[in-house]
């Protein structure tokens, strides 16, 4: 076997797990509105277990109804929530998985409508980023609520969840009591080191209580919560054997709080695969129960090693489970180019649930969240079906209409297939954005699916071969402005410039701030060149508090390179951008090159020619109107699926 580490067995006080492979809990807003289970999670994490992981552990579930942090959270807070939740682990372990439910309250880290009273916390300090005044909890209170959390715990073991997990992490309630950071109480609950672990101990010991000694119990932490004002590893390390003493049987080893600079607790593609496996050895080093390693891992080579050189004894891989429910089993027996990787883009899984209040999903797996309606059905009869387009919208379409038996065809204008990927993927830490594009070649090869690259398809080709359905996914081009000297010589479009169409010389003026001139910016820098970027909103249109948006404008501003918002470009001339801001008019002097990234247009003007012809046809992604890849992806899916 390639990785006999990971697909070894471990015991967790009498739970014999099948490999080291976890699913950790993450947050999809598949509830029901009275927060109780639903289908559609169930059959998300039925999907999971199907895949080969040996531990699925839920999301969040909360032990009382004040500490919900969105309004369909699962609830376990009373007795008739048990029939629903024993759903899960009926549904799991048909497929050889054990589960655990994850144990929840969210303390400050929610809103007043989600929780039905104002949040309540250790004082009464508004969360960092979320600003929502909170209550300082009594004496009364606090006994309530541990209370709650062996109740709470009693009813998953009552459901047939295997094991429970007590989510001390991410600036939640446990984590808010531990930290000096959000806990300024001077009762025995605060104060020094001592009071401050007092609430977490004490729900250990009420939760050991009511389960018995034979029940796996352990906790989520943040071994450093990477805040000024907060606790660090060393806390955490003299920490974890008092938890271990008051009866937790293995420590789930994660980092960070809502407010930590990167938002790592969700680490974007920006962050190293594995970035938090030091704490987790270092947490191993002082106990003598399992520790769980997470932190943007997705391959199981990773993994292997991790636990072969005792970092940890499992790992979790949370994303990568959103991306392709099947890795494990396809690490396994070998099928490495069937893996469809994490790239930890955050568009369709936190971003999604947390700025966007949607349930979540996965950019890259269309049916992530879809499961509970089950596979397309198979067409009858077969069409000859176009795809004119082979970017992420295109390749997607193709591979659905493909697997319900179409007979499909893709035509692309370019050199090379990926579209918008092709330049996306170029700058810094964002080469994963190739391995879909290989990935879903892969597939198409398999179903013997054609792709006619440097082909662009005319009327008069359409009206001879008359396909029986077209999806035209033709994307996007640049769009220009009406600003004099823009036709120079010296300017040239963002996608150009990333895929090397252009000879890079310094310095630079970019036009637009947007995702393409920033991450432009990024490029030019990481190369040396100096980068000034004019954006004519008067505040950044990619924000920090995405992680990807954080690290985008840190590596910027280490790098030397200039942002200029309320920027409105007059003209351009002789290498000079003239702009005006705040109503004086300033000038980018000396520019060896201007870079634009305005903005796109679609490109669907073969809309007019199908419709003439009378032949079906969809349009999707950016020749629909330019947007992100979770769009492009989960559009061209749809297409795919219902033709």
């Amino acid at each position: 076997m390639q990785f006999p580490h990971l697909f070894s067995p471990i015991t967790i006080n009498g739970m014999t797990l099948k490999n080291r492979a976890v699913m950790p809990p993450m947050g999809t807003g598949y509830g029901n509105s009275d927060s109780t289970v639903s289908d559609r999670l169930v059959a998300y994490l039925a999907r999971r277990a199907q895949g080969g992981t040996g531990l699925i552990i839920t999301e969040v579930c909360a032990v009382d109804p004040r500490g919900k942090g969105f309004p369909n959270e699962v609830g376990v807070w009373n007795d008739s929530f048990i029939p629903g939740l024993a759903r899960i682990p009926e549904a799991l372990h048909r497929y050889g998985a054990k589960t655990a439910l994850q144990l929840h309250h969210a303390g400050r880290e929610t809103f007043e409508a989600a929780a039905g009273a104002m949040p309540e916390a250790p004082s009464a300090i508004p969360s960092v980023i979320l600003g929502q005044p909170c209550e300082a909890m009594s004496l009364e209170r606090v006994a309530q609520v541990i209370g709650s959390f062996a109740r709470a715990a009693g009813r998953a073991k009552a459901a047939g969840f295997d094991a429970v997990e007590l989510h001390g992490a991410h600036g939640y309630l446990l984590n808010q009591f531990l930290s000096p950071f959000s806990n300024q109480r001077n009762d025995q609950y605060g104060g020094s080191d001592e009071n401050r672990m007092r609430f977490v101990l004490e729900i250990v010991a009420g939760v050991r209580k009511v389960v018995g000694p034979d029940f796996p119990v352990w906790i989520r932490v943040s071994a450093d919560e990477l805040v000024r004002g907060g606790y660090d590893l060393d806390f955490m390390q003299k920490f974890a054997p008092r938890m271990v003493a008051a009866g937790v049987d293995a420590i789930h080893c994660s980092a960070g709080v809502y407010s930590t600079p990167g938002n790592l607790s969700v680490a974007s593609m920006d962050t190293d695969p594995g970035f938090n496996l030091f704490r987790a050895r270092a947490l191993k080093s002082v106990v003598n129960v399992p520790v769980i390693g997470v932190g943007r891992i997705n391959n199981p080579e990773l993994a292997d090693q991790a636990i072969a050189r005792g970092d940890a004894d499992l790992i979790s891989f949370g994303r990568q489970h959103l991306t392709d429910p099947d890795f494990i089993n396809k690490a396994h027996d070998g099928a490495f180019d069937d893996i469809r990787w994490c790239t930890a883009c955050n568009q369709g899984c936190i971003e999604r649930l947390s700025f966007e209040m949607k349930s979540a999903t996965c950019s890259f797996n269309p049916e992530c969240g879809r499961e509970y309606k089950g596979p397309a059905s198979k067409a009858d009869p077969s069409q000859r079906v176009w795809v004119i387009g082979a970017g992420p919208a295109g390749l997607s379409a193709a591979m659905a209409a493909a697997a319900r038996g179409h007979k499909v065809e893709i035509f692309e204008k370019e050199e090379k297939p990926g579209g918008q990927l092709l330049s996306a993927s170029r700058p810094p830490h964002k080469a994963v954005f190739m391995d879909w594009v290989t990935w879903a070649l892969h597939q198409l090869k398999k179903s013997s699916t054609p792709v006619h690259c440097q082909h662009t398809v005319n009327k008069e080709e359409i009206k001879q071969r008359r396909p029986d359905a077209v999806i035209i996914a033709c994307g996007a081009y640049p769009v220009t402005a009406p600003i004099p000297g823009f036709d120079s010589k010296m300017v040239a479009d963002a996608r150009d410039v990333l895929t090397g169409k252009v000879e890079l010389v310094s310095p630079v003026v970019i036009l637009g701030a947007g995702y393409v001139g920033m991450e432009t910016a990024d490029y030019l820098l990481a190369k040396g060149i100096a980068v000034t970027v004019l954006e004519m909103q008067p505040f950044p249109p990619v924000g920090k508090l995405t992680a990807h948006g954080y690290w985008l404008h840190k590596r910027i501003k280490d790098a030397g390179g200039r942002l200029i918002f309320g920027a409105q470009v007059l003209d351009i001339e002789a290498g000079d951008v003239r702009y005006r801001q705040n109503d004086a008019e300033r000038v980018v002097e000396s520019a060896a090159m201007i870079v634009t990234a305005m903005g796109a247009k679609s490109e669907n003007s073969l809309e007019d020619v199908l419709k003439e012809l009378a032949i079906p046809f969809r349009t999707v992604g950016d020749a629909k109107t330019p947007r992100r890849i979770l769009e492009a992806i989960h559009e061209g899916h749809k297409a795919g699926e219902g033709i």
